[in-house]
């Protein structure tokens, strides 16, 4: 897959992965286990591996197959976490989901929402996709702002969806289509024209935290 896979805003970056990436994200995974296992995918059939090189390979075989896109993000130049863009499906579905996690000490500085806009407007342009979504559990309320200050729409709730943390958990599903912001998602969200209420999850689908 050839695309270009880097973007800056300020202070804020994303590129690919590479393997000498591995030390800093394995160290970042350990000293924030209490921060992220909470959110991280598990699976059903025993334990999953944190061997970050091996990681990055099977991400970076992914993207030559062309099924993901593995980002990491930076914050003046530091690695703070990853982004990644997998399932992407072409044809008719023309489609991708994005995931993301940042080490504590980064948090509160705009980089995920900063990243996903970047990681967005590079899929629609770059990879041509149509749909984007990003699926978040009701809990997860860092991540329900970065949705809701990117203006992404609430689509639905999706009833033990992803194995996480050890077991089967809801997730609210937002997205967007490129058709909506034909302007990029970067700009969109720093013009402040981001539609303030489009992740809004209604009151029959709230969950209890």
């Amino acid at each position: 897959m050839e695309v270009g896979v880097a973007a800056e805003h300020g202070p804020v970056g994303i590129r690919l992965v590479r393997a000498k990436d591995a030390r800093v994200l394995q160290d970042h995974l350990m000293a924030n286990r209490s921060w992220l296992r909470r959110w991280e995918a598990t699976s059903p059939d025993g334990p999953v591996s944190l061997d970050m090189r091996l990681g990055i390979r099977r991400l970076l075989q992914q993207y030559r197959d062309g099924s993901g896109v593995p980002f990491v993000m930076e914050y003046d130049g530091r690695v703070a976490g990853q982004l990644n863009v997998w399932g992407i499906a072409r044809g008719s579905l023309a489609s991708a989901t994005i995931g993301y996690w940042v080490a504590k000490e980064f948090a509160g500085r705009d980089i995920t929402p900063t990243s996903v806009a970047m990681a967005t407007d590079i899929c629609f342009t770059q990879l041509r996709l149509h749909r984007m979504e990003i699926c978040i559990r009701p809990e997860n309320h860092a991540s329900l702002r970065v949705v809701q200050k990117l203006g992404f729409r609430y689509e639905g709730l999706r009833r033990r969806y992803i194995h996480i943390d050890g077991d089967w958990r809801d997730h609210y599903a937002f997205a967007l289509v490129r058709e909506e912001v034909p302007q990029g998602v970067l700009a969109r969200w720093v013009a402040g024209q981001a539609p303030r209420h489009a992740a809004d999850i209604p009151e029959g689908d709230r969950l209890p935290d």
